[in-house]
């Protein structure tokens, strides 16, 4: 059929009504129309029919009229004697005059008559008409126009449709109604900024016309806009369902008396279009299930919070029909992974430019900002941190408010929040378990952007049960981890602080955590030398404090009964005649203190409870007096401690489990009993040059690690009495021994890494690196005087071996056991002195890292293994030519050739890199001097500076692969470039204003990357349409490049192909985006795996 037919007029219609129903009631009223009229209804279509909506007591025509004019659609029912009622054709004149003139929609159903008739006014409807030609003369020539019009408009005839079968006509004719309706309010979520591809995101997880049932829920914040998005979704999407019910506040609905059941009868009423009264939850359960289980649902629950809800409401897909789809919106994504959720949509903040989009629509009740209220609209939306609740909170406050006014406001936001955002956002910490509320509390106020992995131990001696409390505190969309870091909203974090602060925001002492440094300095001077009982963790940056400030200090802390954790830092520590604290809270379970005096600890600290102790910069000779028994230390770090003479008796510390003693100078003594320590993990020693011997160890069967650097005077490695076979990794660096002895073969077996670096006095080994079945690292780095050694443990290397440092390994013949390692993923040769490889490399088919810089007598290359994907041959000074060493290198992505070498080749292995198959992922090559045939032969010529414009073809995204970058650095030296900025321009740009780069005298490093259009396809920056994109490097050294290019690279069969599952992967370079923004694009380059072994 036709799509039926309406004005181009475009003013919105205020509407009361989805639909007016014309008809005449002797013919239709109790047979078509009933039916007709029941099915709008099942729908949700709010529809007007005369007998229906017209109160008693109305005007007939003045009351259908103005329903004419609130209603979007008019379905006008011909039946045989339509024209024999004068009202009929009197409504349906006006409904044609409302079509023309405000864009009224109007449908035709022609029942019982064809639409001939009804438009030359013949047969048994022309018989109807005749009486109005006698009776209203003055009308009849209007209304016969009406009927000619009308009967134009494309129409339903029954008789004709589904061989007459009423249900089926009704069906067709509603389901049009619904896709009008739709498209006459498809506008309405326009205005809902960065709605759009939220849907789009959205409608994708759905799968809508898949088939199946599917649940999706909807996680975020408190605030985020999860309702508004779901109740779009709803808007948008509803017509194509049979039945669909939105069940709003599911959360505070449930907790009221009888809540779940009036929920089910809620969704029962609005699919089976009748009051339903359960009488319990499980009944409510079953009707549901049997009600919906062959229909075609849409449902929203909204703002869920318990696994009950659930399972009383949509308790599991098969409750549904073929093509029903579940939304559930919720702040708790472990609630939606239980309940198994077809997919979790992860609601995103608002991003730069779409804040201030809706906060000007708030506050200047426009899209642009006001003149003159930039910066204070700046604030404003730096404030909400891209969250639409505060952006719409905060905007609606400022409106019709002054300058002065602003700035008093968000002066006072810097104090107190605002309460309407904080209730909402408290809504999920209202629902931890108490550890998890001191879980995120700390978090909050404490550990936001600090590593994760520094914090467990506090956490753990708290006993908020990390593991588990931070998972919980992610999926309840309270924090996120970030690179290894805690992270977190900035109005979350703000609600941790006002929750802490309660109702005695400016008394800190009444708080039960501090760590603003102006509040605890203030509470020195004010009349906190009370006892408190309030306070549980203090921490305190302070720099240089005065003896008067540090005897107060003293004080206060004497003072808090419940101290559970304390973390003080002062910067100045030489405090040697200032007497410490006369108590501390035996609470305590965390101690970390930079600058403690010299004075030990009090006598009546008796910490049974104490888990970690961390002294830095302490100017103790003792850290306590006598034997001390901490049943519950985990962890001792004795740190920069000058003037420390011993260590304590390790018996009274049964639980100890990790002891590091790093830059105490003075030392001279670790206590015998820690070779006993049957309990103990970690072991380092570092940088105590007065320390001359290491304890023998007899029974330290749990040590995983044992690490001694950078004490010169250990001339003995202890003695070993027993099997140690947890120990895998043991660090030997820069200590005075001459004897490796054959106890460490005999015992330490399962060793995984071994580090024996620079031991410059080592004469001899007297084990077999064979011994070791599950070695995979092994560094011997600079192990210079071998020569004069028994050395012929190097003849044999275990196969487990997967990286190996012998860089600096000038005495000594490089083994060429080397060459039949086939694990091994990481060789670093660097600061040798041979001039060849006299062994092959081809069986390392497993070789990702080669290091072969600085070695200055290096001529060439060695042929490489197939699988490498990183070189790094700086400052090989005698090195000339790439030759043929990389001919089967089809992984290689990272290349460093930089120093004095002058390579006359680089074109040639620029190209294999191209024809490579890592150019799946991009790759860095960078030089030292020479390879200007690379830079000069770039079309476009690079131009001068450190930015370039690049124009494009017509279907460059399709065409070619990604772009190819090139900088010519002024020094050989310089830093490479960390950052890439694009920028794409739909209309072009003029780039003939740039300098072209001329070679000159001093170019030197030349470094050249490729960025594939993988990386950039899923980016809201990505545009095909672009004309042309300008590109900006930026360094973190201060020499700029002198020349800079780009130039698109055409595609090849492999390029942007699925990413490959080679174990190369690990080796790739590190392509971020930082910044991905519609205007602009950032890109970080990360280095770091070309160090990989340093």
């Amino acid at each position: 059929m036709a799509s039926s037919s309406t004005s181009s007029h475009s003013a919105p219609r205020e509407c009361k009504y989805d639909v007016f129903l014309s008809f005449r009631g002797e013919d239709t009223r109790k047979t078509f129309v009933d039916h007709f009229y029941s099915a709008l209804v099942d729908r949700q279509i709010h529809t007007y029919k005369d007998n229906i909506t017209l109160l008693k007591g109305e005007s007939i025509g003045p009351s259908l009229f103005k329903a004419v004019e609130e209603s979007r659609i008019a379905v006008i029912i011909f039946s045989k004697n339509y024209a024999d009622s004068s009202w009929c054709l009197e409504e349906l004149a006006y409904i044609m005059k409302d079509r023309d003139e405000r864009g009224l929609v109007v449908m035709p159903v022609f029942y019982d008559v064809n639409p001939s008739e009804v438009r030359k006014q013949t047969g048994d409807f022309g018989k109807a008409f005749s009486k109005q030609e006698v009776e209203n003369v003055d009308k009849v020539e209007s209304w016969r126009k009406a009927l000619v019009d009308a009967s134009n408009i494309a129409g339903w005839e029954p008789k004709n449709i589904a061989n007459g079968h009423e249900s089926e006509v009704i069906k067709e004719i509603t389901d049009r109604i619904m896709n009008r309706l739709f498209s006459l309010n498809s506008d309405v979520d326009e205005n809902l900024v960065g709605m759009t591809t939220r849907l789009q995101d959205l409608k994708s997880l759905l799968n809508i016309g898949s088939g199946g049932v599917r649940m999706v829920g909807i996680w975020g914040i408190g605030g985020s806009g999860k309702s508004t998005l779901a109740s779009s979704l709803y808007k948008e999407i509803s017509h194509n369902f049979q039945c669909h019910c939105i069940v709003d506040n599911i959360r505070v609905e449930s907790s009221k008396p009888a809540g779940l059941k009036a929920l089910q009868e809620n969704i029962l009423s609005c699919v089976l279009k009748m009051q339903r009264q359960v009488q319990s939850v499980e009944e409510g359960k079953g009707l549901i299930k049997s009600r919906l289980c062959e229909s075609n649902v849409l449902m929203v629950l909204d703002d869920v919070n318990d696994l009950d809800q659930l399972e009383a409401l949509a308790g599991s897909h098969n409750w549904f029909g073929n093509g029903s789809r579940i939304v559930i919106t919720t702040r708790d994504e472990h609630l939606l992974r239980t309940h198994k959720v077809d997919e979790v949509c992860h609601v995103k903040l608002l991003s730069e430019g779409e804040d201030i989009q809706l906060f000007n629509r708030r506050a200047f009740k426009q899209e642009n900002t006001v003149e003159g209220y930039e910066t204070l609209t700046l604030s404003a939306v730096t404030y909400a941190a891209g969250l639409p609740l505060a952006l719409k909170v905060l905007g609606s406050f400022l409106y019709d408010k002054d300058k002065n006014e602003w700035k008093s406001a968000l002066d006072k936001l810097k104090d107190t929040p605002d309460l309407k955002v904080m209730d909402i956002l408290k809504t999920s910490y209202e629902g931890l378990e108490t550890y998890q509320k001191e879980l995120f509390l700390d978090i909050a106020c404490f550990w936001r952007w600090k590593r994760i992995d520094g914090t467990m131990k506090v956490f753990e001696a708290c006993k908020f049960y990390p593991q588990i409390g931070i998972k919980v505190l992610i999926q309840k969309a309270l924090i996120t981890i970030m690179d290894g870091y805690f992270d977190m909203h900035d109005l979350v974090q703000e609600m941790g602080h006002y929750i802490v602060r309660g109702e005695h925001p400016n008394n800190p002492e009444k708080h039960s955590r501090l760590w603003k440094d102006e509040e605890i300095t203030n509470l020195c001077y004010g009349e906190g030398t009370t006892e408190n009982d309030k306070i549980e963790v203090i921490k305190y940056y302070i720099d240089s404090p005065s003896q008067d400030h540090l005897s107060r200090f003293w004080k206060i802390v004497s003072n808090m009964k419940k101290l559970r954790w304390l973390s003080i830092y002062f910067k100045n520590h030489n405090y040697m005649n200032v007497e410490g604290p006369t108590f501390l809270s035996n609470e305590l379970r965390h101690i970390e203190w930079n600058g403690y005096p010299a004075s030990s600890l009090p006598k009546t600290f008796q910490p049974q409870k104490l888990v970690a102790l961390v002294l830095k910069h302490s100017m103790q000779k003792q850290v306590w007096n006598d034997y001390k028994h901490l049943p519950l230390l985990k962890v001792l770090q004795l740190k920069d401690m000058n003037e420390l003479l011993s260590t304590p008796d390790f018996d009274g510390l049964p639980c100890l489990q990790e002891l590091s003693l790093f830059d105490c100078y003075t030392l001279k003594e670790i206590h015998s009993s820690l070779g006993n320590h049957t309990s103990l993990e970690y072991v380092k020693v570092h940088k105590c040059p007065k320390l001359k011997r290491f304890p023998a160890i007899f029974n330290m069967k749990n040590l995983k690690t044992l690490w001694i650097e950078r004490c010169g005077k250990i001339l003995e490695f202890p003695a070993i009495h027993a099997n140690m076979e947890n120990l895998v990794e043991l660090t030997l660096r820069h200590i005075g021994i001459d004897v490796l002895p054959s106890s460490i073969g005999k015992h330490c077996t399962n060793l995984v890494y071994l580090n024996l670096t620079s031991l410059n006095n080592l004469k001899s080994i007297q084990f077999n690196f064979n011994d070791f079945k599950h070695l995979k690292r092994l560094e011997l780095f600079g192990l210079i005087r071998l020569k004069k050694t028994r050395h012929h443990s190097f003849h044999q290397f275990v196969h487990s071996i997967r990286k190996l440092d012998l860089g600096h390994f000038k005495d000594v013949k490089i083994p060429f056991a080397i060459g039949e390692l086939p694990k091994l993923e990481v060789l670093d040769l660097l600061g040798n002195d041979f001039s060849r490889l006299e062994f092959s490399l081809s069986q390392l088919t497993e070789l990702k890292f080669l290091n072969l810089s600085y070695c200055g007598k290096l001529l060439e290359l060695p042929k490489l293994p197939s699988n490498l994907a990183i070189l790094k041959a700086d400052y090989c000074n005698s090195l000339a030519s790439i030759g043929d060493s990389c001919t089967n290198c089809k992984w290689l992505c990272q290349v460093s050739l930089f120093g004095r070498c002058i390579i006359n080749d680089g074109g040639r292995l620029l190209q294999s890199m191209l024809e490579g198959k890592a150019i799946e992922n991009g790759f860095i090559l960078q030089f030292g001097r020479g390879n200007f045939d690379i830079p000069s032969g770039f079309t476009p010529p690079l131009t001068r500076g450190r930015g370039c414009t690049l124009q494009l073809q017509e279907n460059w995204c399709n065409d070619f692969s990604g772009f190819l970058m090139c900088v010519v650095f002024k020094f050989a030296w310089p830093e490479p470039p960390t950052m890439i900025c694009m920028s794409g321009w739909s209309s072009g740009i003029d780039s003939q204003d740039d300098m072209i780069w001329e070679r000159s005298h001093g170019d030197g490093r030349i470094w050249v990357g490729y960025v594939p259009f993988g990386l950039l396809r899923e980016s809201t920056w990505w545009d095909q349409t672009y004309k042309a994109i300008s590109f900006t490097m930026e360094f973190d050294g201060q020499n700029p490049s002198c020349g800079f290019g780009v130039r698109l690279v055409a595609k090849t069969s492999r390029s942007e192909t699925s990413t490959s599952s080679s174990s190369s992967d690990h080796y790739t370079p590190r392509f971020e985006i930082k910044r991905d923004l519609k205007s602009s694009l950032l890109i970080s380059l990360d280095y770091s795996s070309i160090a990989l072994t340093r």
